[in-house]
Formats: structure tokens, C-alpha cells, sequence
């Protein structure tokens, strides 16, 4: 299989049959468009890849992904096509992980955010460090929580932690995030990498039509849930035309509390 020459994706193969994808873009690895859109249709290429059974998926350093860079996010607000092109893509990468048939492994080595968590959490089996901090602040920038969580947060760690979680835009550390369901596995920080190889490696010597095929029945919970995501991201993508976005991503480029304007209707 003939991949794209990515421009902030590595690829290599720690193992037979395993594929693992690297998010490398800067210190942070934050989102681009290109690196969005990669990680959007590089789902459907390891789908038909013969030579790989499982995914891993990580970040480079220490961090997993803060989610969309400065640049990303002020095009979003500024211009309305942008904000069209996003909610397209934004919708490729959660319908692409859902209907991947081949099992995905988030190794979450650092910090993950925004679009970067989508990722970790859509992936079939998490591993996150116990002091690897998970957040999803869209609230905290004026926005409505889209991307993935409504799709799966509750499904992970019950309807009363999500929308406590989500509506505080409140960061939770690997270990408590185990402790409520949110993810797999929490292990210490310098084992993320070993223990998610392991659980590749025990995977891809197992029957790939069984695991494939579980893995689908299971994804019908959220193929269910479609239209509630459909709904969260499109009032995100129209939340970042109002006053409110701009106040907030002003807000966390000059690292301060936002100042929202009275509440709507």
C-alpha cells in the first residue's frame, strides 16, 4: 500500500502487520487544514491496506495534539467558507474512524485537545499516561461542544460526567479519566507506547474477520448517534460566526478569561 507523502503524518511499522501514525507537526503538533484533512482520510487507506491489520496512533514528543493552531482558527472565524470547509472535514474524520473496519489504538503520550481528542477517544482502545492531561474546551472559547464528544462522551463515562466535563470545558487528567470510563487504560507516562504496541501486536495475530466484524456490530451504538453528532457540529461551525468565538480565541491567544456578552435568547 502506497501512502501520500504526509507533510505532518510519520508512518512506520513497529510491528508485523501494525501501522503506527504519528502526528508531528511542531511542539505541539496543533492542526492545520492539511494535517485535519490527512488525518481525516487516512482512515479509509488503512482500511484497505493488506499489510496492516491494526493502528496505532500517537503524537511526537510529549504532546498527542492541542487541537487547531492560531491560523486555523482565525480563518474559521473570520470567513464563512472556511467554516464550511471544516464542518465537511470535521465530519469526514468522525464518519472515516467510525466505519474503519480495522481496529485503532490511541497511545495518548501528552496532552490531547480539540480536534487532536476526537482522535484519541474515537479510537477503539485508549491509552493514555496517568498525568496526560485531556481536555475539550470548546465551551471556553464561546462555542458549542462538536467535533465528537455528544457522539461518544456519554456512551464512555455516563451522561452526568460528560455534560459536566464538556459544559465546563474542565481538563481531566489520565488517571481519573480511566477511573470514570472515558478511556481504556491509564499507565505511567513513559509506558503509553509499550502498552499499546503490546495490544496491537496481541490483536494482529488474532483472526482479522472476528475482530473486524466486532468491531462494526459494536459501532452501530454510534452510527445510532449520527444525527445528534451531525447537529453538535453544525451549531459549532455557527457558533464560531458570533461575537462570542471571537472574544474567545482572542482570549486564549492573549491567555486570559474570555468576556462574554450577555446571554442570548
Amino acid at each position: 500500500m502506497k501512502y501520500p507523502d504526509y507533510e505532518s503524518l510519520v508512518l512506520d511499522r513497529p510491528a508485523e502487520r501494525v501501522l503506527r501514525v504519528t502526528l508531528s507537526r511542531g511542539t505541539m503538533n496543533a492542526m492545520n487544514y492539511q494535517l485535519h484533512s490527512d488525518l481525516a482520510e487516512i482512515w479509509r487507506l488503512i482500511d484497505d491496506d493488506p499489510d496492516t491489520a491494526v493502528a496505532i496512533v500517537t503524537g511526537q514528543g510529549d504532546v498527542f495534539s492541542a487541537g487547531a493552531d492560531f491560523a486555523m482558527l482565525d480563518a474559521i472565524v473570520e470567513d464563512s467558507l472556511w467554516r464550511e470547509r471544516m464542518w465537511k472535514d470535521g465530519r469526514r474524520l468522525v464518519e472515516n474512524m467510525i466505519h474503519m473496519s480495522k481496529p485503532v489504538i490511541s497511545a495518548i503520550n501528552g496532552t490531547a485537545a480539540g480536534s487532536g481528542l476526537v482522535v484519541a477517544l474515537l479510537a477503539d482502545i485508549s491509552i493514555v499516561g496517568a498525568n496526560v492531561k485531556l481536555v475539550d474546551p470548546h465551551t471556553r472559547i464561546g462555542v458549542a461542544t462538536g467535533d465528537h464528544a455528544a457522539i461518544i462522551w456519554p456512551l464512555l463515562c455516563s451522561f452526568a460526567k460528560a455534560k459536566y466535563y464538556l459544559l465546563m470545558g474542565e481538563p481531566i487528567l489520565g488517571e481519573e479519566a480511566e477511573r470514570i470510563g472515558l478511556v481504556s487504560f491509564s499507565v505511567p507516562d513513559d509506558q503509553v507506547q509499550q502498552r499499546a504496541l503490546d495490544i496491537a501486536t496481541r490483536l494482529a495475530s488474532g483472526s482479522a474477520s472476528a475482530t473486524r466484524f466486532t468491531k462494526y456490530s459494536m459501532n452501530n451504538w454510534l452510527r445510532v448517534m449520527w444525527p445528534t453528532f451531525d447537529a453538535s457540529l453544525a451549531l459549532e461551525i455557527l457558533g464560531f460566526s458570533s461575537p462570542d468565538a471571537r472574544e474567545g480565541v482572542a482570549a486564549l491567544k492573549e491567555r486570559r478569561q474570555p468576556r462574554f456578552g450577555p446571554s442570548g435568547a
